[in-house]
């Protein structure tokens, strides 16, 4: 049964699931955008379910929300527009968009997918848009269930001026690390581990602030130089 698609019911970005309301609300900033669709997905390689168009637009950005949405379901837009390379427009609906405000990330890029938005070596280049369906070559976007019970946490409430800040990656902190167990090197557990705890404590760190800890994927040039 298709799902119905109304006005959303908050100004936020992304995907927010909505359980009082029984659905979700779903954000994209597309300014120059004629049209946006979203669409559903059962699994993250597999064929589009279902595809509905954002019904509202506010400051050039397409809102709308979606009942019967519950965390866990994979999604992606296509976007409508003009393609025009030397006006900087690039619009393809052909292409899965992932949600630049996703909370989670399903699935991979599969370099050998028509996941270009355009033929790649063609005489034409950029300038003749790839009308192939880029779905199955592209990570999905995931629905997720915001709460999450911080039991007795508490912020430390440290004073600025006996705050130090120490700046690091997660997995170049534990990678190499020998008092990290094997499989939890390159992980949060990792970072979490009380040798790298008493290693912070005894420099006298009070924060760590982590470096880029978004998503990302592997060039297909580096894909293809193994």
């Amino acid at each position: 049964m298709p799902r119905r698609i109304e006005t959303a019911k908050s100004m936020c970005d992304g995907a927010i699931w909505r359980p009082e309301h029984g659905g979700a609300d779903f954000a994209l900033f597309a300014r120059d955008a004629t049209r946006v669709e979203l669409c559903f997905f059962d699994v993250a390689d597999g064929v589009e379910i279902e595809r509905l168009d954002l019904p509202d637009r506010v400051e050039h950005v397409w809102r709308g929300f979606v009942s019967g949405v519950q965390p866990g379901q994979l999604y992606g837009y296509r976007v409508h527009g003009p393609y025009e390379p030397h006006n900087g427009h690039r619009f393809n609906p052909a292409k899965l968009v992932l949600d630049p405000y996703a909370r989670a990330i399903a699935g991979a890029i599969d370099w050998k997918q028509p996941v270009f938005g355009y033929r790649l070596g063609g005489e034409a280049q950029d300038l003749e848009p790839d009308d192939r369906d880029s779905a199955r070559g592209m990570p999905k976007s995931v629905v997720v269930d915001r709460a999450f019970d911080w039991g007795d946490d508490r912020p430390p409430r440290v004073a600025w001026s006996e705050t130090i800040i120490y700046e690091a990656h997660v997995k170049g902190l534990t990678a190499c690390h020998p008092e990290v167990p094997e499989d939890l090197r390159g992980s949060y557990a990792g970072l979490a581990c009380q040798p790298v705890i008493d290693h912070l404590t005894r420099l006298g760190i009070t924060s760590v602030e982590l470096l880029p800890i978004h998503h990302f994927v592997n060039d297909s040039y580096l894909v293809e130089k193994g």
